[in-house]
């Protein structure tokens, strides 16, 4: 098949799934792509720098047999600018992210336009794809919250047609391009196993996955006595969280890596190094820094929710003989970290932990994209004759 993806935040965790899924899939796609920046401006005018990429891409000789969106594309906006080429082409609308559930700061409210923007694609597509269980619950649970804030025509029983048309399928990854970094240390250097434990935050350093619950816990770590090194990894913008540079001053010299990886080496190579990956994080639509981690061999401790409790397999939530995965709160979590660290406690063996998201490796995972892109490009065409 001949697909069309659009993708006006070709950036990041985006980036590298489209990426993934091109270099992976059977099927031959035309890129159509925007810098990863005005996450508003590109939700209300992207549509049009869209659609006159498309439309390019039709004079070169592209024939689309299907369209692959995002969920920051406007898609009633692109079709009806391209609709003289292009009203025929089945769509699949992808959700990384959503505006009705995203978190936002403390004061700061929610602009339903954006929401919206979600809503009238979700009408438009022909079938709509959320990256985890979670994700899909929580916008499904939210749209009629949306549609009631509304003074008339609410139209709550398409909220039914959108979830006759919905579907998950979790994120692919390039996981196995972490194996050649998976190297062993000498006795001078650090690494996994040595004393004391190294403890990883390879995560964005912003307000939702929660810093200062993470901070709060390692500083009543050390308070009691517990030993350990820290990376300090993950994506962060114009400003750091006040959270990592207090962390700096009183860590500075347990801290064995401060900052963003610049190269997939240099990251790998971070996790690789790692014991234990830890998340605090107030929302997570998916996960797949804390996955990456999980295959380099970092024992994850994650709350239990969220879409983490769906990514770990139940048998490895509360795993005999081994510390627990999932934790209820913070004082859970206080508990197994200390001991844990004290050597109380085991970590899962890495052999079981590289098993967890190994399904999700692009090489076995994207036969799943490639069938679905099949079956709706199949039904439209049956649908047209």
């Amino acid at each position: 098949m001949n697909i069309l993806a659009l993708e006006p935040w070709y950036g990041g965790s985006h980036r590298n799934f489209l990426d993934g899924l091109i270099r992976h899939s059977r099927h031959d796609y035309y890129p159509v792509t925007m810098a990863a920046r005005f996450w508003k401006w590109r939700m209300h005018g992207g549509a049009v720098t869209m659609a006159r990429k498309a439309l390019g891409a039709l004079e070169e000789g592209f024939v689309p047999d299907l369209i692959f969106a995002n969920d920051m594309v406007n898609l009633p906006a692109f079709l009806a600018l391209t609709r003289g080429r292009l009203a025929e082409v089945p769509v699949v609308l992808y959700f990384h992210e959503n505006q009705l559930t995203y978190p936002l700061p403390e004061g700061r409210e929610r602009d339903h336009t954006y929401a919206y923007i979600n809503y009238l694609s979700c009408l438009t597509a022909d079938r709509i794809v959320f990256n985890s269980q979670f994700h899909y619950d929580e916008f499904m649970e939210a749209l009629p919250v949306l549609l009631r804030a509304f003074p008339d025509y609410t139209h709550l029983n398409t909220v039914q047609e959108i979830r006759d048309k919905s579907l998950v399928l979790h994120v692919g990854m390039d996981l196995e391009a972490h194996d050649a970094y998976d190297a062993e240390y000498p006795p001078h250097d650090w690494g996994p196993g040595m004393k004391p434990p190294i403890v990883l935050w390879n995560q964005r350093w912003e307000y939702d996955k929660n810093p200062e619950a993470f901070f709060r816990l390692m500083n009543r770590l050390d308070d009691a006595g517990c030993r350990f090194r820290l990376i300090l990894a993950g994506e962060h913008f114009e400003e750091q969280p006040y959270e990592f540079e207090k962390a700096f001053e009183r860590y500075a010299e347990r801290i064995l890596h401060y900052g963003y990886a610049e190269d997939f080496e240099e990251y790998s190579r971070l996790l690789h190094r790692a014991d234990l990956v830890v998340s605090t994080a107030l929302h997570e639509f998916f996960g797949i820094a804390i996955l990456e981690a999980i295959y380099c061999g970092c024992h994850p401790l994650l709350p239990n929710r969220l879409s983490y409790p769906e990514l770990i397999p139940p048998s490895l939530h509360r795993p005999l003989l081994h510390a627990p995965v999932l934790y209820e709160n913070e004082e859970e979590l206080f508990q197994i970290m200390a001991r844990i660290l004290k050597g109380e406690e085991r970590p899962l063996p890495v052999s079981t932990l590289r098993s967890i998201p190994e399904r999700l490796d692009w090489r076995r995972h994207v036969t799943h994209y490639d069938d679905l892109f099949e079956e709706v490009g199949a039904r439209r065409t049956v649908a047209v004759g």
